[in-house]
């Protein structure tokens, strides 16, 4: 007699047929809890800012690389925080309250200075790359390393930042071409360039860290001053700023390369033009690392080794359609492998080296990625959350003449260079944070308002309910720049093959 048949023996029917239902619900559960553990285990969870054409290509991409190797396709989650800053908030805040992993994987883009703030924390898990794949990654560009020498990060792809300018704009309104950072800060300019919001935007936050260093504290304050009063009004994203110059909605951006390219390729080089101000700026990587207690390890690291191997490198600098190349869209971007650039050739999307491009400007990352926050807020308080105030007295400046003493005192900051890292290492204080912007804040609207810029403000709005005549005669000033501008709209509505872009 079998086992069933003795375990069974004197009981009813109805009991060994309990029994045995029981027995087959408890196989069939077990049976398919399997699938859903494999079907779990085949993807890998990524934070990142990156555009949709980079996950796009990338996920098309390491499906593909993914089952050459092993046989299986895993997929790819993308989570989308919004930009750079706000990604690092919300993995830090995840981290807070969940110390040994959040159940993400990885995080995929926005530069290097929040991968050294993580791992100064402790948040990431160290992978070191297959020696054959290693070994093709330049250690340094520019000076700067192109992956943790603990192996925590690794520079994906690199970043150049500069200016992007419509020729046919500066053409009928008369404005210069840009050659240096200092030449967003002519009065001429005024309402003329865009910028994003750093806070949102971490490769605008990145250019002005660039201008800051290579000016210094002081000098580089008074570019960004001069530079944020010109700007017409600052947008959430940093492509936006870029189609606005596109458009003639304003004749001067700050762009990042790949941003600036793509409206190059759409709008044409007669018409669009991009500068990197020589020895003012930098090309930097732009990074991807795994996150401490990944919950799919093994598929993170796997996918960290297409992103910097020669497959995935291709996706980043070949023309789409091209073999190896991306499908859907074209990105633009370097790769960190110096030997594909010659690979490439004509095949190529990007229009230099950057391994053959030199600045003089030695960029301190470490620096970049302790005062992150501070120079964010700064930005946040002295140019944008005040910008309406900002231009009513850079207007006073530029009516007297832009002299030297209206200059310093227009473009003073409340804190030195040395009080803006002791105060870094106090920044997550939200009661010390919260408290010193509100005297940056006053120290701000004391500082415009003593250019009459507050009570004109109040004036023009008073005269605006007394009188039309007199508000026409108040605006008069600025009716030049209002009707360039539409002149501009209008004859790019009606210029052929860029009217609809």
């Amino acid at each position: 007699m079998n086992w069933f048949h003795q375990k069974n023996q004197g009981k009813g029917k109805g009991d060994s047929f309990s029994t045995f239902t029981f027995t087959c619900f408890l196989i069939l559960c077990a049976l398919l809890s399997f699938p859903a553990i494999s079907f779990a285990e085949k993807k890998v969870i990524i934070v990142s800012p990156h555009w949709e054409g980079i996950q796009t290509e990338f996920e098309h991409g390491f499906e593909q690389f993914s089952e050459a190797r092993t046989g299986e396709r895993i997929g790819v989650e993308w989570l989308d925080q919004g930009g750079t800053s706000a990604m690092l908030r919300f993995v830090k805040s995840e981290f807070s309250a969940r110390p040994e992993g959040i159940g993400i994987d990885m995080m995929f883009g926005g530069g290097v200075d929040p991968y050294l703030e993580l791992r100064r924390l402790n948040l990431m898990h160290p992978y070191r790359l297959p020696e054959d794949i290693l070994e093709q990654i330049a250690p340094r560009s520019g000076g700067m390393p192109m992956y943790d020498p603990e192996y925590h990060w690794y520079g994906a792809t690199l970043a150049g930042f500069g200016i992007i300018f419509n020729k046919a704009v500066l053409n009928m309104i008369h404005l210069p071409e840009p050659k240096t950072w200092e030449d967003l800060g002519d009065p001429r300019l005024l309402t003329w360039v865009g910028s994003a919001d750093p806070r949102s935007s971490g490769s605008v936050h990145m250019a002005y860290e660039i201008i800051l260093q290579a000016f210094g504290w002081e000098k580089g304050w008074e570019v960004l001053t001069r530079l944020g009063a010109n700007v017409r009004n600052f947008t959430k994203g940093s492509n936006q700023s870029v189609k606005d110059v596109a458009v003639g909605e304003v004749a001067y951006g700050l762009a990042i390369d790949f941003y600036a390219w793509a409206q190059v390729d759409e709008v044409g080089e007669k018409y669009i033009g991009y500068t990197m101000p020589e020895n003012l700026t930098i090309v930097n990587p732009d990074a991807i690392a795994i996150l401490k207690g990944a919950p799919h390890l093994e598929a993170a690291q796997l996918f960290l080794e297409f992103v910097l191997s020669e497959p995935g490198q291709k996706l980043w600098m070949l023309r789409k359609g091209t073999p190896g190349g991306p499908i859907e869209f074209q990105l633009n971007r370097f790769s960190v492998t110096p030997s594909l650039y010659e690979k490439a050739g004509e095949s190529t999307s990007v229009r230099m080296n950057p391994f053959d491009w030199h600045s003089s400007l030695i960029y301190d990352s470490e620096k970049g990625s302790t005062r992150w926050r501070i120079v964010n807020d700064l930005v946040g308080v002295l140019l944008v959350d005040s910008h309406r105030e900002l231009v009513r007295a850079w207007k006073q400046v530029i009516e007297r003449g832009v002299q030297k003493e209206d200059l310093r005192s227009l473009c003073a900051v409340p804190i030195t260079e040395a009080e803006a890292f002791d105060l870094a290492e106090k920044w997550g204080d939200p009661e010390i944070r919260n408290r010193t912007i509100g005297a940056w804040t006053a120290y701000t609207r004391e500082k415009y308002g003593a250019f009459g810029g507050e009570k004109a403000g109040r004036g023009a709005t008073l005269l605006m309910w007394v009188s039309l005549g007199v508000m026409l005669v108040a605006v008069a000033p600025y009716g030049w720049s209002v009707l360039q501008r539409r002149r501009v709209q209008r004859w790019i509505s009606e210029r052929d093959g860029i009217g609809d872009a």
